[in-house]
């Protein structure tokens, strides 16, 4: 049954279907209809009779519905399916069974977001567990968002204890754990509920990023607040968080990009949206704000463009990677471990043989020696050079015993040799954890160095805004002030052509004053004759004269309105001003 779910690519994407396994036999029936719903598969009653008209074993048991679950259900999904909503199905048939009946910290809503990470952090085998690392990872993601700190010896010690029991632990026990508050002490249901539901958004429903935004309509222009939510590959927007009322979406891809807005129509914290087709004008709550989500929607981007996965998945992998890895190096290890052992049991045995064949043959020559005593009386004189001939052979053999000493005593140091060997083996092992211990520090140290310089990079970029902002205001300043200067030389140029002009009409009309001035005296001359002649012809006659005997100025638009004083008066005047211009 289980490597029947191992073999399917359905199953091993969601891995939740595994759980199918634990229902009673009487609720299959049932169960197909409402799997055909979720998953949008149309059912089929009929094809479930014929399925099972000849299973001797019953209807509905195990060992035949899982047959048909593959081919009448699984094989026809499309993947068009709300996969939250068939977790949910799935929760709600197998947690009353399953389910701690103990108070928990986490509410049951809570209990089935934990059980849905689970399915996404276990591991791909069964029976499903999540393993110490992994359980390491979701509770610093629930401190985090807790705000809390993390209690690291605590954990080590956790695990400690977790290592010499088993190696993970199933969904139930995971529920367990968080809600026992075991890791989140000092924390009330609301937070921890909160964090709960935070994570899931992120690990589960690929939510990279959510918050109210101000956006600017593209019809009538006006300024609307809507919820956002960030994802893989699109961004939606809805009337509130609640995520009743969609709004609209802002399709994500490689060519999209971003870029902050510099403040106008009396909004602040704008940046805009490109995509092929539109552009989205956003508004953010604050600088902090904006700047998240423009690296959140750069890194989105980003992302879609080289081809990789969310952030959480890829770690994920990589976490599976590196696991695989320390599993693989470890076999090996155990290897190589197993293959010195054999090789020191052989070689064991080999020189137990070889001590052995010495006794053995220590035993034969003590033989031979008492039957060379027993017979050495009668056959002295008969076998004196046999006796001879018997003293080189126990020579040889004493040398050969010799022999074999030594080479037991070089596979002896050959045995001290591999023990030593072993113990630096151990040693390097040492070395290696220690070096992966400070690895992982160098790898924090790094992690933070980049936050600070991720903080000095905004703090400069909101530096260098301030100036670019400062400059535009000089500039604009600058540019007002020439403007007058420009429109002062003007009006200057204007007074001096018309000073210009004035002084042009003031010596024309000194001019006429002159002629006019001359033909004056030429007529009060003549008069002043003909007054002789008259008088002097016709006797005392008295000419008509004018009645004001202050003289009169003539001009060419006839006689003057000002006496001669008025007129150096204003002569003095225009003189003062044309200095004062030149």
């Amino acid at each position: 049954m289980v490597s029947t779910l191992l073999g399917m690519a359905f199953l091993c994407e969601l891995k939740v279907a595994y759980w199918i396994l634990f229902l009673d036999t009487c609720f299959h029936w049932v169960l197909s209809h409402n799997l055909c719903t979720v998953l949008n598969v149309p059912h089929d009653p009929v094809a479930l009779e014929e399925h099972f008209r000849d299973d001797d074993e019953g209807p509905v048991s195990n060992q035949g519905y899982m047959p048909y679950l593959n081919k009448f259900i699984l094989e026809k999904v499309q993947g068009n399916f709300d996969k939250v909503e068939f977790n949910r199905m799935c929760w709600t048939l197998c947690a009353k069974k399953n389910l701690s009946k103990s108070p928990l910290l986490i509410s049951d809503e809570d209990a089935f977001k934990v059980w849905v990470i689970f399915n996404f952090l276990s591991e791909d085998k069964y029976p499903l567990i999540i393993v110490p690392e992994e359980i390491e990872y979701l509770l610093k993601k629930l401190t985090e968002a807790m705000g809390a700190g993390w209690q690291q010896e605590q954990f080590d010690l956790y695990k400690i204890a977790l290592n010499t029991s088993r190696e993970g632990l199933s969904a139930w026990e995971l529920i367990d754990l968080i809600g026992s508050g075991q890791f989140s002490k000092g924390m009330d249901r609301q937070t921890v509920s909160m964090a709960v539901n935070e994570v899931f958004n992120e690990l589960i429903l690929d939510v990279l990023k959510q918050g109210y935004m101000l956006k600017k309509g593209h019809k009538r222009k006006n300024w609307t607040e809507r919820w956002f939510v960030l994802k893989p590959n699109i961004i939606s927007y809805y009337v509130s968080e609640d995520l009743k009322d969609k709004k609209g979406d802002i399709i994500l891809d490689g060519n999209c990009c971003v870029e902050a807005l510099p403040d106008k129509d009396g909004k602040k914290c704008l940046f805009l949206i490109k995509c092929l087709d539109k552009s989205f004008e956003i508004s953010a709550s604050d600088k902090k704000k904006k700047q998240e989500w423009i690296q959140a929607i750069q890194t989105t981007v980003s992302l879609l463009r080289a081809g990789s996965p969310p952030p959480h998945k890829e770690a994920r992998q990589k976490r599976k990677e590196l696991r695989q890895k320390l599993l693989a190096e470890q076999e090996e290890l155990e290897r190589q471990m197993k293959e010195l052992q054999t090789a020191n049991e052989n070689k064991q045995k080999e020189l137990e043989t070889v001590r052995k064949q010495l006794e053995a043959a220590a035993a034969r020559a003590a033989e031979e020696e008492k039957k060379r005593l027993q017979t050495q009386v009668e056959l002295q004189d008969r076998f004196s050079l046999e006796l001879e001939r018997e003293k080189m052979v126990r020579q040889k053999m004493e040398e050969q015993v010799a022999q074999k000493s030594s080479e037991l005593e070089q596979y002896l140091q050959r045995v001290r040799e591999l023990e030593e060997m072993y113990k630096q083996l151990q040693e390097a092992l040492e070395v290696e954890k220690q070096a992966r211990q400070d690895e992982e520090t160098v790898r924090k140290l790094q992690a933070r160095l980049l936050e600070e310089e991720s903080a000095k990079r905004a703090e400069l970029e909101k530096w260098h805004l301030q100036q670019q902002q400062t400059i535009q205001m000089t500039e604009a300043e600058k540019q007002e002030l020439e403007n007058q200067r420009m429109i002062k030389e003007q009006a200057l140029q204007v007074a001096m052509q018309q000073l210009e002009q004035l002084e042009l009409e003031r010596k024309e009309a000194l001019e006429q004053y002159e002629e006019v001035k001359k033909k004056l005296e030429t007529a009060a001359n003549n008069t002043r004759s003909w007054k002789d002649k008259v008088a002097h012809h016709e006797g005392l006659i008295r000419l008509i004269e004018p009645g004001s005997k202050n003289p009169h100025l003539i001009t060419n638009w006839g006689p003057a309105a000002f006496t001669e004083a008025e007129l150096e008066q204003r002569q003095k005047s225009w003189k003062g001003k044309k200095a004062s211009s030149e």
